[in-house]
C-alpha cells in the first residue's frame, strides 16, 4: 500500500510539472501561433465583424476628414490593412472619449485605437496588443529652414533648443544631438511652447504624436520641421486597448507580427506620419 502511494504521488507531480511549466513559457493569450486565428476562431463582439473604438474627433495624420471609415489617416488604414490580414471583411467604429476607454470591465468593441501609450500603469486595468508605432522625437518651430535637405543630427547642433523637464525629448537633446548651448529646460510642455511662440527658441523638442496635435491644433503657424532618428531610449509605443483578459489580443498580435515583416506598417507610417516623405527625416 505504501509502494503504490509513492508511486502515486510521483505520478501526480509529474502531470503538475508537465502543465505548469516555466515562468518564460508562452501561454495561448501571450502567443498568437499557440491559439486558432482562423476567421471563424476570432473572439470578437460580433461575428463576422472588426468593432474598433477611436475618439471623437479624431485628427489627421491618424484618421483624415473626423473619419475611420474612409482607411485614411495612419490609424485608419493600419486598422483596415489588420482586418484584411485577418480575413474580417466588415469594420464597423464606435466612438468613446479617451479616458473612459482606460477603465475596468467589458468593453463592447473588441479594441480601441487613438494613440494610447503602452504604459505599466494601464496594462494593469486593460490589455495591450504589440506596439503598432514606435513614437519618434520630432522638431516643432516656425521655419522649416532651420533644417537643411539632408541634415544630420550633427547638423543640428547651433540650434536653440527647447523641451520640457524630466522627458525623453529632453535626454534626446542632451545625450544625443548635445547641441553648442544647453538646452532651455521648462517646468512644462505649456512653458516650452509658450517660449517657442516668444521666439526665446528656435525648436520644441517632443515625441512625434505630441508634435502633430500642437502643430495642428494649439500653435497656429508651427510646424513639424523634422523627424529625428531613433538612437537612444525607449520609444513612447503605441498599442492597442482591449478589454482585460481579451482573447482576441493573440490574434491582433500575429496579424501586426505579418504587417510589420511584410513593411506595410512602414509603409503606411512613410505615407501618413511623414507625410509621404514632404516632413524633413534627419539623418543619424
Amino acid at each position: 500500500m505504501k509502494r503504490t502511494w509513492i508511486v502515486l504521488v510521483i505520478a501526480l507531480a509529474l502531470v503538475a510539472a508537465a502543465c505548469g511549466g516555466s515562468g518564460d513559457t508562452a501561454t495561448p493569450a501571450d502567443d498568437g501561433n499557440a491559439v486558432a486565428c482562423g476567421v471563424d476562431d476570432l473572439v470578437l463582439k460580433n461575428a463576422g465583424t472588426l468593432t474598433v473604438a477611436t475618439g471623437e474627433p479624431v485628427f489627421p495624420p491618424w484618421m483624415e476628414d473626423d473619419d475611420p471609415t474612409n482607411g485614411e489617416g495612419f490609424e485608419s488604414a493600419v486598422v483596415y490593412a489588420l482586418a484584411t490580414e485577418m480575413g474580417i471583411s466588415n469594420v464597423e467604429w464606435v466612438r468613446t472619449e479617451f479616458d473612459a476607454a482606460i477603465s475596468a470591465g467589458e468593453k463592447d468593441y473588441d479594441f480601441n485605437i487613438q494613440q494610447y501609450s503602452i504604459t505599466e500603469e494601464r496594462d494593469q486595468i486593460v490589455d495591450f496588443s504589440r506596439p503598432y508605432y514606435s513614437a519618434k522625437q520630432a522638431l516643432v518651430g516656425f521655419n522649416a529652414g532651420v533644417v537643411g535637405e539632408g541634415a544630420t543630427v550633427a547638423d543640428l547642433k547651433e540650434l536653440r533648443f527647447g523641451a520640457a523637464i524630466g522627458t525623453t525629448s529632453l535626454s534626446y537633446i542632451d545625450d544625443v544631438i548635445k547641441p553648442s548651448t544647453a538646452a532651455a529646460v521648462y517646468n512644462d510642455t505649456v512653458d516650452a511652447k509658450s517660449a517657442l511662440e516668444a521666439g526665446q527658441i528656435d525648436v520644441l523638442v517632443m515625441d512625434l504624436p505630441t508634435a502633430y496635435y500642437i502643430t495642428a491644433v494649439e500653435i497656429e503657424g508651427s510646424e513639424i520641421v523634422g523627424v529625428l532618428p531613433g538612437l537612444t531610449a525607449a520609444p513612447e509605443e503605441l498599442g492597442m486597448l482591449f478589454e482585460e483578459g481579451s482573447g482576441l489580443v493573440p490574434c491582433v498580435n500575429k496579424a501586426l507580427d505579418a504587417l510589420d515583416a511584410d513593411g506595410t506598417l512602414a509603409k503606411l507610417e512613410t505615407q501618413w506620419l511623414n507625410q509621404a516623405g514632404d516632413i524633413t527625416v534627419i539623418q543619424p
